[in-house]
């Protein structure tokens, strides 16, 4: 092979050295994909202050500011009553927010087996390009069609990258501060969401098109700045194992961990990587299309490394972070704060609880390394439980009188604020930290994008029904604050689901998490400690791997066929 070589990879029998040691080089390529949070974040927070834009409702439900029709007063029952009529219908409502969603659904079961074929990198690059065909459709929508069909499209690009950009992550992410990394992708969700209700928020008073143009339109940027920084980044090591290339996965893992391709701490990581593939496909051996589909619900329910635990895990754990209610408030937050009465600019109290959201994020760096994934999720639902019963049991006491009832409405958005604060450093992150680790390399794509999907429905599932629940208008359930208690109520299925089924995978390598699953319970699997290696195990720490490395592209044999 010209100008190429020949690697010996060698395996290892020894736990601390199934990893390489870290560069600053690895921390800047997963802190760069985290990136693609800004995508679910800025998504999240535009559409709910364009809701109550003047020049969005007017143009949407062709009625004439109520400034215009009433003008210079602004307190006689017939403003009141026709400023209170001056919204978007909640069939509209209810259509543009939740149909992103359902794209995003579908977007993130596709990108399992897209990433599968073409790579991680690939996949969310796609991403980007479909993200932006559904930006164009946006900014150019005049009405409820044309911005309906924008959302699916930039839905399904958003899908292909929450889903894609977790799994990379995961594989490319040293294990030590694995958790904290993951948990900067849940920072630049929180980051997103402030930069959407900032230009919201500057945009509000426009009476022209560019009132909710702007923001929409600011989302070409991410796109941009995300798909170019994938173009240069390498693929992950995992990824080319999977596919049997492993002369690609040997260079790919040199260059995220910056070592020299034929370093020891390569070469075992490797053949960890290796050795623990072989394990799995000789346990559920990939079969047809539909088969390897299958094969994510392979084996028994009450076995905790079973693939279909796993599964089921994934998709329970992301639905039980949807079903905390925090999405209420980005999604609904200035129409609900409008409904209390006393709030004279509720687009500036939705901007303070997105900060909220944004500060407190920081914090599960260290939290979630320090105390652990399963501790951080048991407690955080905890403390969600008994903010939101104080928020209804505020609001029940003031009943109709919040709107007299200045002290009540404060308080009941500090209890918010403080709901936002345990979210953000507990369920937020550690859901997508979770569903990163525990699936094994056969499936871990898919299982990614099937629990990734359980978000974005259980997403869609709130969008669409949330304005017949609180919005004070014919045929809706006008709950208002009381909607919290049933959010409390949610939040306490969330603690006993944490507490009963929820593993520990700290400071694991994801070959180890397998390892772990195997031999622990949830309950116990905090004291569980790595004892073997898969190369060991597999009899891959005796033998040579021969990895061609070279100029030219080479099918390397795995492990069985040496």
């Amino acid at each position: 092979m010209p100008g190429g070589g020949v690697v010996t990879v060698t395996g290892t029998a020894d736990v601390s050295r199934v990893e390489a040691p870290v560069t600053v080089k690895a921390y800047l390529i997963v802190a760069f994909a985290a990136f693609g949070g800004i995508f679910f974040g800025y998504d999240t927070g535009w559409m709910g202050g364009v809701l109550g834009m003047d020049y969005f409702i007017k143009q949407y439900t062709h009625k004439e500011y109520p400034d215009i029709i009433f003008p210079g007063d602004t307190t006689s029952d017939a403003y009141k009553a026709y400023k209170k009529g001056f919204v978007i219908p909640q069939w509209e409502q209810s259509l543009t927010t939740s149909i992103l969603s359902a794209g995003t659904f579908f977007g993130a079961i596709i990108a399992g087996d897209v990433a599968d074929f073409i790579g991680r990198r690939l996949t969310i690059i796609l991403g980007c390009f479909i993200f932006t065909v559904g930006g164009i459709l946006e900014t150019a929508s005049t009405g409820v069609g044309v911005m309906s069909a924008g959302r699916i499209f930039a839905g399904l690009g958003v899908g292909f990258i929450s889903a894609i950009v977790i799994l990379y992550m995961s594989e490319i992410a040293p294990k030590k501060v694995r958790g904290a990394i993951v948990a900067g992708y849940q920072f630049c969700i929180t980051i997103g969401i402030l930069l959407a209700n900032c230009v919201v928020y500057a945009t509000q008073k426009r009476r022209d098109t560019g009132s909710y143009r702007i923001p929409i339109a600011v989302q070409f940027a991410w796109a941009l700045i995300l798909g170019t920084g994938l173009a240069i980044l390498p693929e992950s090591p995992r990824y080319f194992v999977k596919k049997g290339k492993l002369d690609k996965a040997a260079k790919a893992l040199a260059s995220v961990r910056g070592q020299p391709v034929d370093s020891e701490y390569i070469q075992d990581e490797l053949a960890e990587i290796i050795a623990n593939h072989e394990y799995e496909m000789s346990i559920v051996p990939q079969t047809s299309y539909l088969g390897s589909w299958m094969s994510c619900f392979e084996g028994k329910l009450s076995q905790p490394s079973s693939n279909l635990r796993r599964t089921i895990l994934g998709i329970l754990m992301q639905m039980m972070q949807q079903l905390t209610g925090i999405n209420f408030i980005f999604y609904f937050g200035t129409v609900f704060f409008q409904q209390l009465g006393t709030i004279s600019n509720p687009f500036l109290i939705s901007l303070i609880t997105t900060l909220v959201n944004v500060l407190s994020t920081p914090f599960s760096f260290v939290m979630v390394e320090k105390l652990g994934r399963r501790r951080i999720l048991i407690w955080g639902a905890a403390s969600m439980v008994t903010m939101q019963f104080i928020v209804g049991i505020i609001g029940a006491t003031a009943g109709k009188q919040s709107a007299h009832n200045p002290a009540a409405v404060k308080a009941m958005i500090a209890f918010i604020c403080l709901n936002i604060a345990s979210f953000a450093t507990t369920w937020g992150p550690a859901a997508w930290i979770v569903i990163g680790e525990i699936f094994p390399l056969t499936i871990r794509s898919r299982g990614v994008g099937l629990s990734t999907a359980s978000n974005w429905f259980w997403n869609c599932i709130i969008a669409v029904i949330t304005p017949y629940l609180v919005a004070d208008q014919p045929h809706s359930a006008k709950l208002g604050s009381n909607v919290f208690f049933m959010w409390g109520g949610l939040c306490c299925i969330s603690f006993l689901f944490a507490f009963f089924l929820v593993p520990e995978t700290k400071g694991l390598s994801l070959e180890q998490v397998d390892k772990m699953l195997e031999e622990s319970t949830p309950r116990t699997s905090r004291k569980w400690k790595p004892h073997s290696t898969f190369a060991a195990q597999m009899n891959l720490a005796e033998k040579h791997i021969e990895v061609p490395i070279g100029t030219e592209t080479v099918e390397s044999k795995t492990a069985q066929e040496v």
